[in-house]
């Protein structure tokens, strides 16, 4: 039996934890054994559900003394264990878990969930773990493209794998309508009133400020006449960004056109709800799940051209046909109001046939199933090992697309 270990810091909520499960799923589904060392959290219970197993280890730690101690500490875990591979998706475990690879013999292959920032050379130096797997994975073009910036040597070793969307979970037919109908009373917002959704946290690199402004001149121009702006996301330790927001909301004078909703639990039907979601960011995002998991229900999507987000629709006005959304310059206020107006202006036929192709988009290049798969192949690359077609053979019923 194959047996692969993956590092990452807790397991909590985020691309690297999901991820993390996701794969631990497929490796077991493959017949093949799947460890992860973490220090656990509030999603630690998921590996076990998908047929993982977790080992406790203080792999979160900054501490350089810790670091030093987890390279004993994984050394003895992949001898004990007989561990294949080592899987590592965070940096400060990367260095363990590298340096307990090479002392084993055994294949170190990293994953990029993030841009990693880089300010100075001691930083750089920090981040350069990342880059040293024998497979390094990027979440998108845009992500490998920093990699071989920054490392041009692991070019060759660079595999671009998009995050993959859960189309059992995030598909139209298995939403209720009472679901759509609930969520929208909950809201607040009347049936046949139209929502333009932003799905992200409270905070200012998600560009709620900029919504907010382009709300405010769609609204003047008479776009917003039976729509409203639905901001679903919570505000850990932000609750002093969260007044600010409510301060441009009144003095745009948007009280019954743009609401703080909160946290949502209920995304996919949220995203049936709407007739487009939105994404302002200021920052280049790595990848794009809130387009790829709106555009898997049938909503069309506005997103700036920054970072990944261009790879994740198919663009109106960019010589394709069959577009299933619309692009627009960051910060550009007027723009994206314009965006806005267009999306609330489709009938429901148009919104309907953008609808379509957008799941066929997400079904195309996007789905949980194509993420396992690839990653598991990234395996069977180093190991002569053939987990992916294992993997496809498991469960079809199950793969989603």
């Amino acid at each position: 039996m194959v047996t692969i270990l993956q590092v990452v810091p807790r397991l909590d909520a985020g691309g690297s934890e999901f991820a993390t499960i996701e794969i631990a799923q497929a490796l077991s589904r493959a017949g093949a054994s799947a460890l992860v060392a973490t220090e656990g959290g509030r999603i630690e219970d998921e590996v076990g559900k998908a047929g993982g197993e977790i080992v406790t280890l203080p792999v979160a730690s900054k501490s350089p003394f810790t670091i030093l101690a987890n390279i004993r500490r994984l050394t003895k875990l992949i001898k004990d264990r007989k561990v294949d591979l080592v899987h590592a998706r965070s940096r400060a475990p990367a260095w363990s878990a590298l340096l307990a690879a090479r002392r084993t013999g055994k294949p170190f292959v990293t994953t990029y969930h993030g841009a990693y920032g880089e300010v100075g050379p001691f930083k750089a130096a920090y981040n350069s773990v990342m880059a040293k797997g024998a497979r390094v994975i990027a979440n998108s073009r845009y992500t490998a493209a920093v990699i071989e910036a920054r490392a041009p040597r692991a070019k060759d070793r660079i595999r671009v794998i998009y995050r993959g969307v859960d189309r059992n979970v995030f598909d139209p037919a298995a939403v209720d309508a009472q679901e759509v109908d609930t969520l929208r009373a909950a809201w607040g917002v009347p049936q046949g009133t139209k929502i333009v959704l932003h799905a992200a946290r409270l905070t200012s690199i998600k560009g709620q400020r900029d919504l907010i402004a382009a709300a405010a001149l769609a609204n003047a121009e008479g776009a917003l006449r039976n729509a409203v702006v639905i901001f679903a996301g919570d505000t850990p330790g932000r609750d002093a960004y969260r007044e600010e927001l409510l301060g441009l909301i009144a003095r745009h004078g948007l009280g019954d056109k743009v609401r703080l909703v909160g946290h949502c639990r209920e995304m996919p039907a949220a995203y049936l709800a709407s007739q487009v979601a939105v994404t302002t960011s200021t920052v280049p995002e790595t990848f794009g799940r809130t387009s790829a998991e709106a555009q898997a229900m049938g909503c069309p999507v506005i997103v700036p051209d920054l970072g990944a987000l261009p790879e994740t629709i198919v663009a109106q006005g960019q010589g394709q046909t069959g577009f299933t959304g619309w692009l627009f310059p960051p910060r550009d206020i007027a723009s994206l109001a314009s965006r806005i107006g267009r999306a609330l202006a489709l009938t429901p036929a148009e919104r309907a046939a953008i609808g379509v192709r957008a799941r066929g988009h997400v079904a195309a290049n996007f789905t949980l199933a194509q993420m396992q798969e690839a990653t598991l192949a990234v395996y069977d690359e180093l190991l002569g090992s053939d987990l992916a077609e294992k993997f496809k053979r498991a469960s079809p019923a199950d793969l989603g697309s």
